[in-house]
């Protein structure tokens, strides 16, 4: 039974089926494999890390100042004089007890000596003749971390499936590991389809135009992290498309075209993965992006995206980003966006989905205002350039107008 089968080839699939779709019925499909700490940054972990130690592993100061102890000190006014019998820097152990009535100097991440149980900041205090003048309503604990205040040995600081950014490297850093368990890069094998199509760079006839599909495709999988391999250009011809998706297939883990995938005479890509594996032919409910392939290509994921380029990068950033991330073993996360002001005005009949590109400016109130772009054709690839993300308009709405909320899909989160 083909799993993506769905309620026909003329009913059009909300986009958040789609996406359902592709959570429910694939998973990850690397391997793990331990690399170096410094080579872990964007990749997908695989198993989860423990904290081996306390972080910090002693109590230590927070700010430059002076520790004290709160108990029997003088105070003078507004301040205690403490006598000074001692300094700590970071890295460092005091080796002795600061008694009452007196204080070390003290470096923010220095372990705090015994006796002392509050720290002043220097721009609070004032040094004199061996004496410092610290607050005397300063509250005891102040300016210290507790050990173990940022992880406990034992605990699990990150869980598999994130895809590990500066900080999760850091983190793991902390905790003294110098490699992690991180999913094998997916590896994507990618092709463009069309005889109208050159290669940039080449000789261009009349009726041609330079394939920018596998560029703009293959900088999107580089993001996520995949291993890319391009393969070029695919003729409208079935027999050589049948034998590069079948060899392809054999040595990937997904399988990317654009074009081909919809319905017209020289639109082989469809066909030919149904005669190798199976396909679901989705009639995307969406603007721009109704056609998309998705299916296996023998065992091996297969996604077949719009030929237009706006549409091409729409689809895969909704419906291939998720799908490429659920394949490398990362855990789901949803499409980042926000609430901006529109500025413009919008029209459409109900019953598809439409993202509208669109630059953000900040309006007379401070708040960011999204002005869309001229048009809407599936080919203005400069609307990708100037734009700097989706407004995402739902399927029943039919207008927008100026001064409205609307949702917003940053192409900075879109893009990773």
């Amino acid at each position: 039974m083909d799993c993506f089968a769905g309620p026909g080839p003329a009913a059009p699939i909300p986009l958040d089926e789609a996406l359902a779709r592709v959570q429910r019925t694939y998973g990850a499909v690397t391997e793990p494999e331990e690399v170096p700490l410094r080579a872990a940054l964007g990749r997908i972990l695989a198993e989860p890390v423990t904290a081996t130690v306390n972080v910090p592993p002693v109590a230590v100061s927070a700010m430059d100042g002076w520790g004290f102890g709160t108990a029997d000190a003088a105070a003078e006014d507004d301040f205690r004089r403490l006598a000074v019998v001692g300094r700590v820097p970071a890295g460092s152990v005091f080796p002795g007890t600061v008694g009452p009535g007196e204080a070390v100097r003290i470096f923010t991440g220095a372990p705090i000596p015994a006796g002392v149980d509050t720290v002043a900041m220097q721009e609070d205090c004032r040094a004199e003749d061996g004496a410092v003048l610290v607050p005397a309503t300063l509250k005891r604990g102040a300016n210290i971390r507790d050990a173990g205040e940022d992880m406990t040995a034992g605990s699990v600081v990150l869980t598999p499936g994130l895809r590990l950014r500066a900080q999760e490297v850091g983190l793991a850093a902390a905790v003294g590991r110098s490699s992690l368990s991180v999913r094998k890069r997916l590896r994507v094998v990618l092709f463009s389809t069309g005889d109208e199509l050159r290669e940039p760079g080449t000789d261009k006839p009349e009726g041609t135009i330079y394939d920018a599909n596998r560029y703009t495709l293959a900088a999107q999988l580089d993001a996520l992290g995949a291993d890319v391999r391009d393969l070029g250009i695919l003729p409208d011809k079935p027999d050589v498309t049948r034998a590069a998706l079948a060899d392809a297939a054999a040595t990937a883990d997904l399988v990317v075209t654009s074009g081909g995938a919809s319905v017209g005479e020289e639109d082989h890509v469809k066909a030919v993965v149904g005669e190798l594996g199976s396909v679901d032919l989705w009639k995307l409910a969406l603007k721009p992006g109704k056609p998309l392939a998705l299916g296996r290509i023998g065992a091996t994921p297969f996604l077949g995206l719009p030929g237009n380029p706006v549409s091409a990068m729409v689809t895969f950033m909704l419906v291939g980003r998720p799908l490429v991330l659920r394949l490398s073993g990362a855990e789901s996360a949803p499409t980042p966006r926000c609430l901006v002001v529109a500025g413009f005005e919008f029209k459409k009949k109900p019953g598809r989905r439409e993202f509208l590109r669109a630059r953000l400016a900040t309006g007379a109130d401070g708040r960011p205002v999204a002005h869309k772009f001229p048009s809407d054709s599936s080919g203005v690839l400069t609307s990708m350039v100037e734009a700097d993300g989706l407004v995402d308009m739902p399927a029943d709405a039919t207008t927008i107008r100026e001064g409205d909320m609307v949702e917003f899909l940053p192409f900075t989160g879109l893009f990773a």
